[in-house]
């Protein structure tokens, strides 16, 4: 794989921008803002703002370090690839090794910054989240099992943990179910945009789960993975670690997820073009974390 392209002209800056894919990288620091802003005062305070924006700030750099890293070892795939084959490297607007050197740079920084700024603890989750998504999800599991979306879901799930972590210097229950909640989200989620996206996956040789064992195993695991999902959904709320705000949005929302993943996990033949039940629940999917987790932050502050 080389890594350098002596010919091509300098990147622009929105180039490296788009190396951290900031799309992806929204939900991401939402919800590590949300387990910063639940987290519980400490000795009577709230964490100070400077450091609450240095906090999110370090799991945006990290979020984008790990974007990075990602489109480097995979520039080759994502030239196949139609969704993703105008990106910087594939599309010839960066040198290979300027992207590494960009990832490195901005993983390193961002975790030094965290354990300087706020604590040891958040910056090793922080650092644990880079690693586990570039060495984990996308140089090992990605390319050789259909598995490879539920257990790298983990790489997602760690901001709520950071952001808890930040603020308290601890992990306690709560952002440990938030963790799990992100964790069990993000099969249904990826499975859904895998069903109508399936033919780029198998054209660059990823064995998703709808090109290795099929639609109707996908929509099944879908509807299965949905079930514990919900669970962690809602069981802050009869555990008492939140209040009504948050126990009937979780409820009402994850009522309405369920639904949608039925509608998937149920049918077994449709026409090519038609995966509007899919598309449904991968839009809805993203809306969900925002809203279930803008609730618990409400619930937390009116109690």
């Amino acid at each position: 794989m080389s890594t350098t392209s002596p010919l091509l002209p300098p990147a622009h800056w929105r180039d490296f921008l788009a190396l951290t894919k900031p799309r992806v990288m929204t939900l991401v620091v939402y919800t590590g803002l949300c387990g910063l802003l639940a987290a519980p005062a400490v000795d009577g305070h709230g964490i100070n703002p400077v450091l609450g924006f240095t906090a999110i700030l370090c799991i945006a750099l990290g979020a984008g370090a790990a974007g990075a890293l990602n489109q480097w070892y995979e520039a080759d795939i994502d030239a196949v690839m139609r969704r993703t084959a105008a990106r910087p490297l594939p599309a010839g607007r960066m040198d290979r090794q300027a992207a590494l050197h960009f990832g490195v740079g901005l993983g390193a920084f961002s975790v030094i910054l965290m354990g300087l700024a706020l604590n040891l603890l958040a910056a090793a989750i922080l650092a644990v989240s880079i690693l586990f998504y570039v060495l984990v999800y996308t140089v090992w599991l990605k390319p050789r099992t259909p598995q490879n979306i539920v257990i790298g879901g983990a790489a997602g799930a760690f901001p709520p943990l950071i952001g808890w972590a930040a603020a308290t210097g601890q992990v306690t229950l709560l952002p440990v179910l938030l963790f799990t909640l992100v964790f069990l989200w993000t099969p249904p989620h990826f499975w859904a945009l895998a069903l109508f996206v399936k033919t780029d996956y198998a054209n660059a040789g990823i064995p998703m789960l709808p090109v290795v064992a099929g639609e109707r195993t996908t929509r099944r695991q879908i509807g299965l993975y949905t079930i514990p999902m919900a669970i962690a959904a809602v069981l802050p709320w009869p555990l008492g670690l939140s209040g009504p705000i948050y126990g009937m949005v979780s409820v009402a929302t994850t009522a309405w997820f369920g639904w949608l993943a039925f509608r998937v996990a149920r049918r077994t033949t449709q026409p090519d073009d038609a995966m509007k039940p899919e598309k449904a629940l991968f839009k809805f999917s993203i809306l969900y974390l925002f809203v279930v987790f803008g609730a618990l932050v409400i619930d937390r502050w009116v109690a």
